[in-house]
């Protein structure tokens, strides 16, 4: 049994009923929507229409937000039905991320997630969906996809259908007859905050100085503005041959977005982009260390192991913390293990900085005790367990198939390499610190050079390289010359690794120091650029 819908565009009519039926079923709160009406314009007036396309959670059989939920809180029923309990839910928004039809959204009342169930509570008792019951043109379509007698089972084999992103592999049960392309695609057209019959002008997600409405979005507006006030014969209009005039007329002749849901914001802000930059520090601090210690010879008593585990100790517990506080149920943060499902890296990852407390203990532990030895051999399996912390990030943010861009098969070495960059520039200000002469310092601005330079070169791979996907292609053209381009050319590429590089190539060792803080900062940056551009991209 797999129960499905069929939306069929040659009826709706936009009306809104099924938007309403759903918000009264669910007591849906106003900002946020578990089923909608997009509306696009295509054409060129006057040869002009509408194209109405009821969006919802389309039940995939490969569902990623269940994949990616870390407490079971999203589950697959026996009958194909993608249900979720709240009472399990974390406000984590992992989901939220994973699914590449932003279906899912925080409830600003409960906060936690939800998103269309099928009205499973009614397909219990034998009813069906409201929203199929409310529709006055029958243009949605329920019943199981598996049985041939029904009518989606002979709608879906009859009729030509379609379904939104099946490049994903997530094998939506929500098929489209006579699907428009500019209405179901995202990339086709731009969000807009200011859509007609519309006061729902903000999501739930982060909506701080970085996440104005896109500028693309914005500039077509204002451009639209200045057109109008160029008819009107007031001040302030374009010249016909003004290039931002000749690419208003371009997108007004091919298609328009005029009602969509609300945009969620950044769902992943500050705390996420500071949380992976203290991991990198706790974890490789511990990781350098240990290379140090065994590569080059260096023994760890002269470098005082008691205050890198103590450093890395501390930034480990900046890291829970951190997460504890992007959650919007923090009070349930335990259920990640008490509650597992074992499938999601942020259990995995877990269970790892749980390992690498745990062991970062015993290393105090042993200090304070004398056992010297079993200090040194617990602070070595740290580093062991700190290449797992430092990495599984790159999973996690791999199991949020809506993010094109955290598809790179280069993330993990990404994270890995920001981790050995951060444990030898904490390392550096450490032996500033806590040694003698330059010894410390000058092998940590050697092993700086090295990282920077390989960091270099990873983020041409991810940034360079042939992109599959339009989503990654304006994620990196955000990077590169978009709102993103001041922070990371200045930010990161220059004050983050070639002037880092200089320092410690041309400078002596009391300048390691300050390379190193220029590389901590320069860390930062990228994790939060990192983090947000993908989130830009509309998913709907």
């Amino acid at each position: 049994m797999q129960y499905g819908f069929v939306i069929d565009n040659r009826k709706c009519i936009g009306c809104h009923a099924c938007t309403v039926a759903c918000k009264s079923e669910h007591d849906v709160p106003v900002g946020v929507n578990r089923t909608w009406v997009k509306q696009t314009e295509k054409g060129e007036f006057p040869n002009t229409r509408r194209v109405f396309s009821v969006l919802r959670c389309n039940h995939c059989e490969d569902a990623p937000c269940v994949d990616i939920c870390p407490t079971e809180a999203l589950f697959i029923r026996e009958d194909g039905i993608v249900d979720f309990d709240n009472r399990r839910c974390i406000g984590c928004k992992s989901c939220m991320q994973a699914c590449p039809y932003d279906a899912l959204y925080i409830d600003p009342e409960t906060k936690t997630a939800a998103k269309c169930n099928y009205c499973a509570h009614r397909v219990d008792i034998g009813l069906e969906p409201a929203c199929v019951n409310v529709c006055p043109e029958h243009a949605i379509i329920s019943g199981d996809l598996d049985n041939p007698n029904t009518e989606i089972a002979q709608l879906v084999a009859r009729e030509q259908v379609t379904v939104r992103k099946a490049e994903k592999g997530t094998k939506p049960n929500v098929f489209y007859i006579d699907g428009d392309e500019a209405s179901l695609n995202p990339s086709s057209t731009e969000p807009s905050k200011q859509y007609i019959w519309s006061s729902q002008s903000a999501g739930v997600g982060h909506f701080s100085k970085f996440a104005e409405q896109l500028s693309a979005g914005k500039d077509l507006l204002e451009l639209a503005r200045e057109q109008q006030q160029t008819k009107n014969g007031t001040p302030g209009g374009l010249a016909q041959d003004d290039p931002r005039q000749q690419k208003l007329g371009q997108r007004a002749s091919h298609t328009k977005r005029v009602y969509d849901t609300p945009d969620k914001g950044v769902l992943w802000g500050w705390e996420v982009a500071g949380y992976v930059w203290t991991k990198a520090i706790a974890a490789g601090i511990t990781i350098v260390a240990s290379i140090a210690a065994l590569w080059m010879g260096t023994g760890m008593v002269g470098m005082m192991p008691i205050a890198i585990t103590l450093t890395a100790m501390f930034f480990l517990v900046a890291t829970t913390v951190l997460l504890v506080m992007d959650l919007d149920q923090p009070k349930r943060f335990l259920y990640v293990l008490l509650r597992p499902q074992w499938g999601s890296w942020l259990v995995r990852g877990g269970y790892a900085l749980s390992i690498f407390g745990g062991i970062l203990t015993l290393v105090i532990v042993a200090y304070s005790l004398e056992w010297k030895s079993v200090a040194i051999a617990a602070l070595y399996a740290s580093a062991a367990v700190g290449l797992v912390v430092a990495i599984y990030t790159a999973f996690l943010f791999a199991q949020a198939k809506g993010r094109d861009f955290w598809q790179s098969p280069a993330l993990a070495l990404h994270m890995l390499v920001h981790s050995v960059m951060a444990g030898a520039g904490a390392l550096a200000i450490l032996a500033y610190f806590f040694t003698e002469n330059g010894l410390w310092a000058s092998r940590m601005g050697l092993i700086l050079i090295i990282a920077c330079g390989i960091n270099l070169l990873v983020m041409l791979v991810e940034l360079g390289m042939p992109h599959s996907t339009k989503d990654i292609k304006r994620t990196v053209h955000m990077i590169v010359s978009g709102r993103y381009k001041l922070p990371f050319w200045l930010g990161v590429v220059a004050l983050g690794n070639l002037i880092p590089i200089l320092l410690c190539l041309f400078g002596s060792w009391q300048v390691v120091p300050i390379a190193s803080v220029l590389v901590l900062f320069g860390i930062y940056i990228t994790e939060t650029i990192w983090v947000e551009a993908p989130q830009r991209v509309p998913l709907t």
